[in-house]
């Protein structure tokens, strides 16, 4: 487990150029729209590191910092008690991202596994959502087309442990009011144009570390 004294010190550098990568093919009719949709969330004349039309506090705007030695580049960390998501570059920088991450006792920390990506996904609520909340969750039972009002916002990093699904994601939301709390029903959520950016620069195979929310830190604010 990492601690407070063993991770990340803040730098003042501004936000690097994300390095294209190819997306996880999919289907359907959808896709011919995922540019207007991008263009959508995206506000005119983004600057990630000062646009802020959502009234975020200015911490949770990205930002790069200083990563201590010895973090695999290319993995994410994520600080559940600070509410930030770290991205590790190479060169001994990573990102800093603002999250929110789940209310309550659905907060899962871990490792998992980045075993897939998606752009503007399909939502489908768990089971266990729907025996949760049978009244909220009930009529999307059949899951909801991707798109600007999906839960999953414009993309998705699914966590494995092994081969098996956890049902958790990293993702945009269509809340972004909601960066800085404990929103979710277990993942972990970002402001779309942040987390176009950041999928970008993930890539399959990655290593996500979701910390602790109460008793352990990974990164000085």
């Amino acid at each position: 487990m990492l601690t407070r004294r063993h991770f990340i010190q803040t730098s003042v550098a501004m936000f690097s150029a994300p390095v294209a990568m190819t997306a996880l093919p999919r289907s359907g009719a959808a896709q011919s729209q995922w540019s207007a949709w991008d263009a959508r969330v995206t506000p005119a004349g983004y600057d990630p590191a000062t646009t802020n039309p959502w009234g975020l506090h200015s911490r949770f705007l990205p930002v790069r910092v200083e990563a201590n030695s010895g973090l695999r580049p290319g993995d994410i960390h994520v600080d559940a008690v600070a509410r930030y998501l770290y991205h590790i570059e190479e060169g001994g920088t990573a990102m800093r991202y603002g999250v929110a991450i789940a209310r309550g006792n659905l907060y899962e920390p871990g490792t998992y596994d980045i075993r897939r990506k998606a752009r503007w996904p399909k939502w489908t609520p768990t089971a266990d959502m729907i025996r949760r909340d049978p009244g909220l969750y009930s009529e999307f039972a059949d899951g909801v087309p991707g798109g600007p009002a999906n839960p999953l916002g414009s993309r998705a990093l699914y966590l494995f442990v092994g081969n098996r699904d956890t049902y958790l994601r990293i993702h945009g939301t269509p809340y972004p009011r909601s960066i800085g709390g404990r929103a979710s029903s277990g993942c972990v959520r970002m402001v779309m144009p942040h987390i176009n950016d950041l999928y970008e620069e993930v890539s399959t195979g990655a290593t996500a570390y979701l910390y602790p929310a109460e008793s352990y830190l990974t990164a000085a604010s």
